[in-house]
């Protein structure tokens, strides 16, 4: 039986939230510290913006204490319950460094948990939260990762990987075919400084979409993010690194994605990829065709009885537990 309870702290006058997820019996544990994607994205990775609280990031808790192996999930500082409060207080600042300051903190706690091995902790991010685990393992660190696990990273810019999304969602929204022409043209217009001017014509979800890259309060964050790429760090990373991209994911694409970030990976040995066919964007099992997925509201992400994608699952424990991974040397 796995044991899970809350647990709070504070960072530059903002407060955290995260659940510790433990093995039963007696520690200390190999441990993974789990980033969520973009946007107001939970703890759990459910996000208010999609329907369903069926999330992976519990999902993937409970499987990994069911291994052996703890972990602590955590609200970023604008989505969970403390959101209205910190959001005033971020303003301005909402930046890369922002996110690997609280993916630091995060660390710092779940390191002083009793029952968690400081020499076996992991990271694992799933898409915008793979770029943090990568800053985290590419910076200066007093708590050092044992190695990182990226789902989902993105293997080119975001601002390629927005288009390309928008581009299969548009054969599904009225006046579709239209909305390409002008969502490139915003899009360019932002790309060199200036506002992106968004046409009325444009559906409301688009709208919705692109103007959250202007809102002030998701700048600087917003513009960084445009640019980056997880090929920008992959190739400083010196740790077991384990890149998934899923075949189902209709947002970072295996081949689009995967193959610069095997490029940039070239010669790695410390590097293994893995594509698991079934596997969507946040690694829950999905049959339907790419185009069905993205028809669908909240692409189902977080739908009852949604489940992890076997495939992927395994894939991760097995690596975990392969030559130095973080269960190796384990009584």
């Amino acid at each position: 039986m796995a044991k899970s309870y809350d647990v709070s702290w504070e960072l530059d006058g903002t407060t955290m939230e995260g659940t510790v997820v433990r093995p039963d019996g007696e520690g200390t544990f190999p441990a993974v510290v789990l980033v969520a994607g973009s946007g107001p994205t939970d703890r759990d990775w459910c996000s208010p913006l999609l329907p369903g609280s069926n999330g992976s990031g519990r999902l993937f808790a409970e499987a990994l204490a069911g291994a052996g192996i703890a972990s602590l999930r955590y609200d970023k500082r604008a989505s969970g319950p403390h959101v209205m409060d910190n959001v005033s207080k971020l303003i301005g600042s909402l930046s890369m460094q922002s996110h690997l300051d609280e993916l630091t903190a995060a660390v710092r706690v779940l390191s002083g948990l009793d029952v968690v091995d400081t020499s076996r902790i992991v990271g694992f991010g799933n898409s915008e939260g793979a770029l943090h685990v990568l800053h985290y393992v590419t910076s200066a660190q007093n708590i050092p990762f044992a190695g990182i696990v990226l789902a989902a990273p993105p293997g080119r810019p975001i601002q390629d990987v927005l288009l390309s999304q928008l581009a299969l969602q548009s054969a599904h929204v009225p006046g579709g075919t239209e909305m390409m022409p002008m969502v490139r043209e915003a899009v360019a217009r932002y790309a060199v400084g200036q506002r992106m001017n968004l046409d009325p014509k444009l559906p409301d979800s688009v709208r919705m979409v692109l103007s959250s890259f202007e809102t002030p309060a998701n700048l600087p964050l917003a513009r960084e993010l445009w640019v980056e790429s997880a090929c920008d760090f992959l190739g400083n990373v010196r740790i077991p690194t384990l890149v998934l991209i899923g075949g189902r994911d209709v947002q970072i694409d295996a081949k689009a994605d995967g193959a610069p970030l095997q490029k940039a990976a070239a010669g790695m040995s410390n590097v293994t990829f893995a594509f698991p066919p079934n596997a969507n964007h946040v690694f829950k099992e999905d049959m339907r065709s790419p185009a069905e997925v993205a028809a669908s509201p909240g692409n189902g992400y977080n739908d009852p009885g949604t489940r992890l994608d076997p495939e992927s699952l395994e894939t991760i424990l097995a690596w975990l537990r392969g030559s130095g991974g973080v269960l190796a040397g384990r009584t």
